[in-house]
């Protein structure tokens, strides 16, 4: 795998949030990939609980100005970049006003779902896949950890499916029993709708709820790794039915584990 490029999409990343499992096996991915010479980019939205003067996030003006359209609105693209210190790893953050300012991530003070929960992850996907444009930057892997990011592998299959910059990239989605309950806004699929026509896949995310979101991402997926031990079946079953390559949860080979399912994966191509 050394010198060759994984694009790691993730809704929560260490040191930037709290350590879950989540934030940080999508570091760990990361970092272990970094320290084997693979080329690596990290991308996280930018909420508003991250303390930009801490982490020392700066503004990459070369790369914001863009407006993406979501649900037919003009929303402004800003990307700020920091290092992950010891590192040597970049991680982009993908920021909003409207959509990431606010001092929380998922939902407000009293546990429940922002409203807007499905725009600020359509606007994340599409945020992600036009920075990387601009970078010309052309992953052979991408690596996609969380439900914020579990819309990204539908756009680049359907929104982005001409874009030759992706066409050799393999999509990779880690799952975790994180789920959070109740739906998003149920006019996600007609927003998804705005930007393309997809019946059978926008069917899937009719019905918003954590499962569907994830289900979509698998379906549009050519890899699934176990990031938590425990699984729903549905998910499983799902998983099974669609025949592609899985790696299921790894507790103490993490390391050669991930690199050898990346390594079998390019080699595909």
């Amino acid at each position: 795998m050394k010198d060759k490029r994984i694009l790691f999409v993730s809704s929560e990343v260490v040191p930037y949030l709290p350590e879950t499992e989540l934030s940080s096996t999508a570091f760990n991915a990361a970092k272990n990939a970094h320290s084997k010479g693979v080329q690596t980019r990290i991308f996280m939205p930018r909420y508003g609980v991250i303390n930009e003067r801490r982490h020392q996030l700066h503004e990459v003006i070369r790369l914001s100005g863009m407006n993406l359209v979501v649900n037919d609105m003009d929303m402004p693209l800003i990307i700020k970049v920091a290092s992950i210190p010891k590192e040597r790893m970049q991680v982009y953050f993908i920021d909003n006003e409207e959509y990431f300012k606010r001092k929380a991530v998922f939902s407000d003070e009293d546990d429940t779902l922002f409203e807007d929960n499905d725009e600020r992850a359509i606007f994340f996907a599409k945020g992600v896949i036009e920075t990387v444009k601009k970078l010309n930057w052309a992953p052979d892997i991408i690596h996609v950890h969380g439900w914020m990011a579990s819309l990204l592998p539908l756009y680049l299959r359907e929104f982005y499916n001409e874009e030759p910059l992706f066409t050799e990239s393999k999509i990779v989605t880690s799952i975790y029993n994180n789920p959070f309950e109740g739906e998003l806004n149920t006019e996600l699929a007609e927003k998804v709708e705005f930007d393309f026509k997809a019946d059978k896949k926008i069917a899937t995310i009719k019905t918003p709820n954590h499962t569907n979101i994830i289900k979509s991402a698998i379906e549009n997926s050519d890899a699934v790794i176990h990031g938590s031990e425990n699984i729903s079946e549905e998910i499983t079953s799902f998983i099974d039915e669609k025949e592609i390559p899985v790696l299921g949860f790894q507790e103490e080979n993490f390391k050669e584990s991930y690199l050898n399912f990346y390594t079998d994966l390019v080699s595909e191509k």
